[in-house]
């Protein structure tokens, strides 16, 4: 007996060794004693039902109870002190505050000194009695969790808080699924529901291998969000093919309410049959909710584009961007409602349309954070279309900083050739060199597919401009395919043989022009934009050969403006007043350019000013006083065109000026600078200029 009784003695000095060294720090070693140190000694002084106490409470049980059943039990048979006594005792130590939680240092030192199965254990009786009172457990189950407390309950409250947080704050609900999981949640029942929280916050890899723990089980839990959430992945990374293979894995028998989703995805490679085999239009919602009817409406409008009657498809998406703009739910979508209702709008000569619908989305957050970018992208296209070449860039500077992460794969491609776009439209040659490669790498990280047309048709008339034709040949190519195979849909054709007649004017091919000319004229029972569109192209040609009536070109440049176009009908009525043979013919098509196209960007060549003084330089006149450079900002514009290469009838287009008025605008020029001839010129103007401009270009560079 006295044996035991020394060997229980050792126990408890080990013990009390332990939690003054878990009180002292390494700085109080060979010191006088700190307040910790102090603290630990106190500790160490108070009986062990004290100790018990304040053990309780740091592990998160509050006073005045409940407590642990064992120390409850003490108090009960009167064997100890009351509660209030040994309270007072605490507090009077300096080891409890007033307010019943324990000092931090005390807190500390306790739970490092004891045995972590007697803490779990302690935390896992305190977990039921929150439960047992039907409380929940708030942060107090992160903390559990973090602490390393496996606890089925707590794992289930941690999965319903991220549940909650899930649609608007993906962010917050990864972490959540973490700690579920860090306290025993099941990590493939909850596979897809983490999966959508990283792609919410642009964790697409850490999605893409979350899902992938899902499609490999035998009998994978929440198959059709795990879908729904690799469709969507596979959309932002430009690969909607892989989408498609997804819904296939899937099948129509386990869709169930994401019928439209895997339609608008099957439609979107061009596997119309397979579209139809999940989600029949005339078919009901699977539930009367709002959100059954928003996605019906979205697959609904798709395949009311691919019809005779596309136009249809527009409102009846419109209406469903409107149903989850007001249901604030957030879903792992391939496209919103909204983005398919500005392509459509895109694809039929209605940017202003489509420019609305983008930022009623965007204001109302449709889609997350995750959709952010493309609607502000789309919104950003739609500007360009309508000749508002600042509003695009503004819209496109949005995109890419919306999100603290960078854009994904399909958003980047789509930005990239938005950068062509505009920098053709500006006529900056070196800007649009550099646009050029950003676009190039970006078309290495994405595919074709239905809802990237417009894109791809902008690189195909640039690449025809920098004679790079190559270089998207193939990806064209497979566009043409994918449009076979849904039956040449008008809406959607459309504006790709457009792209192809301009591509064709460009490369002076007229075996290139001829089918895409045959193929709008055959559209034009169906679509205005295509009536329209063959006109114009009509006028091109016409143009190009040097026999066109001055009525006909006007005509088909203000139907362009009418359908959106604007820019490309001040450049049809342009070109064709360089090639006037008539005066009045001239100033009558530098009108019409000029009222198409009144405003730009300065630094390009169809800039405002250029435009509204055409006339003052038909006359004669200065637009601008010169300034330091003893250019006026007129002639610095034309500066910049000889800098190009340009000759006097490509200045006379780029700006709307007649090429004699380009030439007395380069004379004047040269007698300013004091130049002795072409060479000298040059030389003058890089440095009236300034060093960025001092690139001499190849003239077929436009």
């Amino acid at each position: 007996m006295q044996h035991q009784d020394v060997q229980y003695q050792d126990v408890q000095f080990q013990r009390e060794e332990h939690l003054e060294a878990a009180f002292a720090g390494p700085e109080d070693q060979g010191h006088p004693l700190h307040a910790a140190e102090l603290m630990a000694r106190q500790l160490k002084g108070t009986n062990a039902v004290v100790r018990e106490l304040l053990l309780a409470l740091s592990v998160g049980f509050a006073l005045p109870g409940p407590l642990p059943a064992d120390l409850q039990q003490k108090l009960g048979n009167g064997g100890v002190e009351d509660l209030d006594a040994l309270v007072d005792r605490a507090e009077a130590a300096g080891l409890l505050r007033p307010d019943g939680t324990v000092v931090g240092t005390a807190q500390h030192a306790l739970l490092a000194a004891t045995p972590i199965a007697k803490v779990h254990a302690l935390q896992r009786e305190l977990v039921g009695v929150f439960t047992s009172t039907g409380q929940r457990l708030g942060s107090l189950a992160r903390e559990l969790a973090r602490g390393g407390l496996s606890d089925a309950r707590v794992a289930v409250e941690l999965e319903l808080a991220a549940d909650s947080a899930l649609e608007h704050n993906p962010r917050l609900a990864s972490q959540l699924y973490e700690e579920a999981l860090l306290a025993g949640a099941d990590p493939v029942a909850t596979a897809a529901r983490r999966a959508q929280a990283a792609a919410g916050d642009g964790e697409l890899d850490a999605a893409a291998r979350t899902i992938d723990t899902l499609l490999v089980s035998t009998e994978p839990q929440d198959a059709r969000r795990g879908a729904d959430v690799a469709a969507s992945v596979w959309a932002q990374r430009g690969m909607l093919a892989r989408g498609a293979d997804v819904y296939s894995w899937l099948g129509p028998e386990r869709v169930g309410v994401s019928a439209p989703l895997a339609a608008v995805v099957l439609i979107g490679v061009g596997d119309r049959d397979g579209a139809e085999a999940f989600f029949q239009p005339g078919a009901p919602a699977a539930s009367p909710t709002l959100l059954a009817a928003t996605l019906v409406q979205t697959g609904q409008g798709v395949f009311a584009s691919l019809g005779e009657k596309p136009q249809q498809g527009i409102s009846v998406l419109i209406h469903a961007s409107d149903m989850l703009n007001s249901a604030g739910t957030s879903l792992p979508l391939p496209e919103t409602p909204a983005a398919l209702a500005a392509l459509l709008a895109l694809h039929t000569g209605e940017p202003h349309l489509a420019e609305t619908v983008c930022r009623a989305a965007v204001a109302a957050g449709q889609g997350g954070n995750a959709a952010q970018p493309r609607l502000l992208l789309l919104q950003a296209w739609a500007c360009m279309m309508q000749d508002k070449l600042e509003d695009a860039r503004l819209a496109a500077t949005e995109a890419a900083k919306v999100n603290h992460w960078p854009l994904v794969p399909r958003d980047e491609f789509m930005c990239a050739a938005l950068e062509v776009g505009l920098a053709r439209r500006n006529g900056d040659v070196p800007e649009l060199l550099r646009a050029w490669e950003r676009a190039r790498e970006a078309m290495l990280h994405t595919s074709v597919d239905l809802y990237n047309l417009l894109p791809w048709g902008e690189l195909l008339i640039a690449a025809a401009r920098l004679r790079e034709t190559r270089r998207v040949a193939h990806y064209l190519e497979e566009a043409w395919r994918l449009l076979g195979r849904l039956g040449e849909p008008a809406l959607w054709a459309v504006p790709l043989h457009w792209a192809g007649v301009q591509a064709a004017l460009l490369n002076e091919s007229p075996a290139d022009l001829a089918p895409h000319a045959t193929a709008l004229a055959r559209a034009s029972a169906h679509s205005q934009l295509a009536a329209v569109l063959a006109t114009a192209g009509k006028a091109w040609v016409s143009v190009l050969a040097g026999r066109f009536r001055t009525s006909d070109v006007e005509g088909a440049a203000r139907l362009l403006g009418a359908v959106g176009m604007p820019w490309e009908g001040a450049r049809l009525a342009g070109h064709a007043a360089a090639r006037a043979d008539e005066r009045r013919d001239m100033m009558r098509l530098l009108s019409c350019a000029r009222d198409l196209h009144p405003q730009g960007s300065p630094t390009g060549g169809m800039s405002g000013a250029a435009i509204q003084t055409g006339t003052a330089a038909e006359n004669g006149g200065r637009a601008h006083q010169p300034d330091g450079s003893g250019l006026s900002e007129r002639e610095k514009e034309v500066a910049r065109l000889v800098l190009e290469g340009k000759t006097y009838r490509e200045i006379g287009e780029a700006i709307y000026i007649s090429p004699r008025t380009a030439e007395h605008h380069i004379a004047r020029i040269r007698r300013r600078l004091g130049a002795e001839n072409r060479s000298d010129l040059l030389a003058r103007l890089r440095v009236a200029l300034g060093v960025e401009n001092s690139q001499h270009l190849n003239p077929q560079q436009e």
